[in-house]
């Protein structure tokens, strides 16, 4: 086995799929790549993914995509390593894959016209109407996957579902801390996302996986 894991520091997709690789207990080789420098722009990395975007897997002479899919190899590729991404019976596993689909096609949508304005708008051009529809949006699609959690786990055992949501909510957070003082992060979540996070954050591997540059500050 010869893992190699592209990276880009602070992309929720690429923080997904490595805690999916420390949750499996599979070794791996870490390739950072530096957005700034145009690391993901250039042929070489284009040649492993024409997309230009990380996270990307390389098995051997196996190269993988798409955060979704490459968790999902991981399961499948290696049954016998660590814990499952997708434990339980048929309809368990079912709903894992639901919730991920959910995260990514409801809970994104509504939340990036957030993170744009506070990460990528300079702050005299801001909208606040646009900061406080996008946080109501969010806030009502975690009411639905507060809802649907069956327990401490929003599937019941911890899962796939739990490692496409986390890296959403610690930017939310990460939006208040860095740049909008006023966003009243606790009251976009529901007090059961904001226990969920608290579990997420004690996980034996999880300060291995926090993004390098919010790690120095």
């Amino acid at each position: 086995m010869s893992l190699v894991f592209y990276y880009g520091s602070g992309s929720p997709y690429v923080w997904r799929v490595q805690l999916a690789l420390e949750h499996k207990q599979l070794p791996y080789e870490l390739k950072v790549l530096s957005f700034s420098l145009g690391d993901t722009k250039k042929p070489e990395f284009g040649k492993l993914n024409p997309r230009h975007q990380v996270p990307v897997l390389v098995d051997g002479d196996f190269v993988l995509y798409e955060s979704n899919a490459i968790v999902a190899y991981l399961d499948d590729a290696y049954p016998d390593s660590g814990a499952p991404l997708f434990p339980g019976n048929a309809q368990t596993r079912a709903l894992t894959r639901r919730l991920v689909l959910e995260i990514d096609n409801y809970l994104v949508p509504r939340f990036d016209p957030l993170l744009e304005q506070a990460f990528w708008v300079k702050p005299e051009e801001r909208k606040p109407e646009v900061i406080e529809s996008s946080k109501q949006a969010t806030r009502t699609e975690l009411e639905l996957l507060t809802a649907a959690m069956l327990g401490d786990f929003l599937a019941g055992p911890l899962s796939a579902a739990d490692f496409a949501l986390y890296p959403f909510v610690a930017f939310a957070k990460r939006c208040e801390e860095k740049k909008l003082p006023d966003l009243g992060f606790d009251s976009m979540v529901t007090p059961q996302i904001l226990a969920w996070k608290k579990r997420m954050e004690v996980l034996p591997f999880f300060h291995k996986t926090i993004p390098q540059h919010w790690q120095a500050g």
